[in-house]
């Protein structure tokens, strides 16, 4: 008679997770398909949110408060706005233990790193601050997919402080979810995502209120097409996230507006002046350097 196989260990006993939304969920299923996670903890704020998690199998048990969540856990991942960050720290930092390993998914990570050090002190070593480029245009745990980081990118930015065995946790437990694993630190990614993702919100939001506040505005709309529909789709991202995202990150992006200001002046004075070579050969050196860029990963989220 054969022998049945032992299902191997998996690589941690329990995941706290903390805002069970479409970034948080999405993670906990990736863990559970892997079987990489032995039962998951969740809390959010919303108690029909963490009712309608664990009723779809997101989490296993509900915790009352984000502190229970993290209590039994070997893994802690914090998936709420980047402005309450700060304050999870400070509900959590009682139970954080040496080898717990604990990251968040937010868009900009300075502030976030910053915030670990002045409130976790040195349990801040235990923090492994994570950017997933993944997501959905639908928020809420309805719409979390254990796909959703496969085959794309997550970065993390350790600080110096940060324990090395926990960064390499962090990196086997993306990795073992499909992620692609880059590593950078905190400053330098927040000025590149500035440039590639905060600026570009901000010029679709105000891009799209410029028309839709003008008198004629809502014909105007009417007569657009999917060109339009592509370039501002990123305006009907959630304005409370996007708030707090430009905020955080608003030294790098004010840098980056006032480089795009200096271009788009560049292009207007080109038209305004009737210069219509010097304005082709400005189009031309965008149009061939869009024509052979391409995109790293499987595609990225907004943020």
């Amino acid at each position: 008679m054969a022998t049945q196989r032992r299902a191997a260990a998996p690589m941690f006993n329990q995941l706290g997770l903390i805002g069970c939304g479409l970034m948080g969920g999405s993670f906990a299923l990736a863990l559970k398909q892997a079987g990489l996670v032995g039962r998951v903890v969740g809390y959010s704020k919303s108690p029909s949110t963490v009712e309608k998690a664990r009723r779809l199998g997101v989490i296993d048990v509900a915790a009352e408060s984000a502190l229970l969540a993290v209590s039994g856990s070997d893994i802690v991942l914090i998936a709420v706005p980047v402005a309450a960050t700060e304050a999870t720290f400070k509900a959590i930092r009682h139970l954080v233990e040496p080898g717990m390993l604990v990251m968040d998914v937010g868009s900009t990570k300075a502030d976030v790193v910053a915030a670990a050090k002045r409130v976790l002190r040195e349990r801040s070593a235990c923090f492994v601050p994570a950017h997933p480029i993944a997501g959905k245009e639908h928020a809420g745990v309805e719409h979390a997919d254990g796909q959703l980081y496969a085959g794309r990118q997550v970065i993390l930015t350790p600080a110096p402080q940060t324990d090395p065995d926990l960064v390499q946790k962090a990196t086997d437990v993306w990795a073992a979810i499909g992620c692609q694993v880059l590593k950078m630190r905190p400053e330098n990614h927040d000025a590149a995502y500035a440039a590639v993702s905060h600026l570009p919100h901000l010029l679709a939001f105000a891009f799209f209120q410029a028309i839709a506040g003008q008198p004629a505005g809502k014909d105007y709309l009417q007569l657009a097409g999917t060109g339009f529909r592509d370039f501002t789709r990123i305006a009907a991202s959630d304005p409370a996230v996007w708030r707090d995202i430009l905020m955080a990150n608003r030294e790098e992006v004010l840098r980056q507006s006032a480089l795009f200001r200096a271009v788009l002046d560049d292009f207007e004075s080109c038209m305004r002046e009737a210069k219509p070579d010097a304005l082709e050969e400005r189009i031309r050196r965008a149009s061939q350097a869009r024509a052979h860029w391409h995109l790293g990963g499987r595609g990225r989220r907004e943020g």
